[in-house]
Formats: C-alpha cells, sequence, structure tokens
C-alpha cells in the first residue's frame, strides 16, 4: 500500500517553563495580555506535521512518500530522512525561503503555548499529487495535513477529482478554518483524524452532528490524550483501544503525530483497524519518552515487549510479522 503524506514540515524551537501558564494569568485583563516566560532550556529539533509522520512510518518501515514545501536549507534535513527510509522526492524546494519553524513552551502542567512561521511551507499549494502517483506507480491514500490552507484545499479537490482516497487531518490549522472550508475538507474522506478538543471545534464549526459527520467520512479516529483512542464507523460499534504504560513522560510535542505514523503503518500492513490503532498508541507512546518529535529510536525487540504487555500474545504476533 503506497501512502502519502502531505503537510508542513518544519524545524521545532522548544522550550521549558518551569511554572504554570495559569498562575500567570488574571482573569480580568486577558484582553490585554503581555507575557514573557523565563525559560529554562532550548532544544531545536526537526518536526513538522508531515515530516513527523513520515519519519515514524520510516521507522517502521513502510516507505512514506513526503509531500510538502521546504526552504533553501533543507538538505541536512533532507539528508536525515532520507537515510530513516523517507521517499522525499517529492518535497518542493523554495528558491528563497526558509523552511517553516514552530516556537513552543511547555509549563510544568504540559500545556503550550506555540507559534509558527510558514516560510517555503507557502508554496505547497504548487505541488500537483498527479506528478507524485506517476513517480511513484500511484497512490493508494493521501493524508492531508495541516498545511498551507490552500495546498489542503487543491490537494483534497484534487484528490477526489482523480479518486485517490484521502484521510482529513486538519490538526493545527483548524483554528483558523470556518465551517465551509472544514467541511469542504472533510467530505468524502476515507478516514478523519483529530483529537478530541478538535472533534468539538469541526461539530461547532461545520454545525454537523457526530452522526452527520460519520455519514459523510468512512472512518473517524479520534485521540483521547492519556485514554488512547476511538475509532467509529457508521452503524457499527466504536472501537476504544487504550495507551501502553509509560516509562517516563518527558514532551508531548509530536505524540499525534507518532500515532498517525503508526496507525497508517497498520493499514499499509493491512491489519485491522483496531490493530492499527494499537500500533499508532505504541509508538506514540515512545514519543512522548522523548524530548523531540524525531529523537526516539525504534528497537524491533523492546517495541515487541512492550506492545506484548500491553495487548497480549495475540495482537503481538500478528504484528511482530510484519515489523520484522
Amino acid at each position: 500500500m503506497r501512502i502519502a503524506v502531505t503537510g508542513s514540515i518544519a524545524t521545532d524551537h522548544l522550550m521549558t517553563f518551569p511554572g504554570r501558564f495559569a498562575d500567570q494569568l488574571v482573569a480580568d485583563q486577558l484582553h490585554t495580555v503581555s507575557l514573557s516566560f523565563l525559560v529554562d532550556n532550548l532544544d531545536v529539533r526537526r518536526g513538522g506535521v508531515a515530516a513527523n509522520i513520515c519519519f515514524g512510518m520510516g521507522q517502521l518501515g513502510t516507505e512514506p512518500v513526503l509531500v510538502g514545501a521546504a526552504g533553501f536549507d533543507f538538505d541536512e534535513y533532507r539528508a536525515w530522512l532520507d537515510r530513516h527510509g523517507v521517499d522525499t522526492a517529492s518535497v518542493r524546494i523554495s528558491e528563497t525561503l526558509h523552511t517553516a519553524r514552530f516556537v513552543c513552551t511547555t509549563d510544568s502542567d504540559h500545556n503550550q503555548i506555540g507559534s509558527f512561521y510558514t516560510g517555503a511551507m507557502s508554496e505547497a499549494r504548487q505541488i500537483e499529487l498527479k506528478t507524485v502517483a506517476d513517480r511513484v506507480g500511484g497512490l493508494d491514500l493521501v493524508l492531508i495535513g495541516a498545511d498551507d490552507p490552500e495546498a489542503m484545499m487543491r490537494h483534497t479537490e484534487e484528490c477526489r477529482t482523480r479518486g485517490i482516497p484521502f484521510a482529513a487531518d486538519f490538526s493545527q490549522q483548524i483554528a483558523r478554518m470556518g465551517g465551509d472550508e472544514i467541511r469542504n475538507l472533510m467530505e468524502g474522506a476515507t478516514y478523519l483524524f483529530s483529537n478530541e478538543y478538535e472533534k468539538g471545534l469541526i461539530e461547532s464549526k461545520t454545525g454537523w452532528s457526530d452522526a452527520e459527520i460519520l455519514s459523510r467520512v468512512g472512518t473517524r479516529v479520534t485521540t483521547l490524550g492519556s485514554r488512547g483512542v476511538r475509532i467509529e464507523r457508521a452503524g457499527q460499534d466504536p472501537i476504544e483501544v487504550g495507551c501502553p504504560e509509560e516509562e517516563r513522560k518527558v514532551e508531548p510535542t509530536g505524540v499525534g503525530d507518532a500515532f498517525r505514523a503508526g496507525f497508517l503503518s497498520g493499514l499499509s500492513w493491512g491489519v485491522s483497524l483496531e490493530r492499527a490503532a494499537q500500533i499508532g498508541c505504541m509508538l506514540a507512546t515512545l514519543v512522548i519518552e522523548t524530548l523531540g518529535t524525531q529523537e526516539y529510536t525504534l528497537r524491533r525487540a523492546h517495541f515487541m515487549e512492550r506492545f506484548t504487555k500491553a495487548y497480549g500474545e495475540e495482537a503481538a504476533s500478528e504484528v511482530k510479522s510484519r515489523l520484522a
């Protein structure tokens, strides 16, 4: 199964604040907020939702196709992704702009405040999926992740026109989208990804109920934080999968991307939705135990030991044969 992942390619500048954001907010002065947080450290990491997802899929050996736009400073990042099993030949390189950048501060409660500079990402709208499909011999699924909004619209429409199954995954871009845009990006999606908060935003902005959304998409996948994930399809009982036990909790950035990487890898292997979600939750657990979105190492024996403990021998035997 050939899967392309479209979306942002960025560097992450991650900082930690030793206090709580909530303690710095004055309820009757929120209209004039002026805050500066003295942070303990700065880590510069590779990131971007599409690159993060592809990195995870590459770790699992599923050879994803990365589709997005990066800057003239992308050479080192490209080499890193290539070494980790990602097909980067369809990345568009800007001649004038830097690769996008995410700047994020996390407090002691794991709340986050972030800003995103688009940079070269604005050129993603110039990428044609047909060119990508022709190069790799066809596409079985395209995940349309957070990206230049016009690029997301164009990729979605091209998938519909060309009959390519697609997954809608708005993530960070949902905050700037209106109801019409969300409805357009979601209609006819084979999969719809969101976290629990985004699920509520989607319903609020579109005016569609949960049942109406399920009638318009094939499968709805909602991540629930530490509670795992819920998978819903119209007319069927929901599937709920819990998370493996964490060895430690370091930093939450990239956890959702890792889940998607594992889930999509499971789809490419042809396992059940429940099994794909279990793979996603296991990979997400590795990320929350690591500082940075692409700094974890997937050691197969360790992965399978923890997967077996979380989900049992039967599930593990099915996954092990593919992971090997």
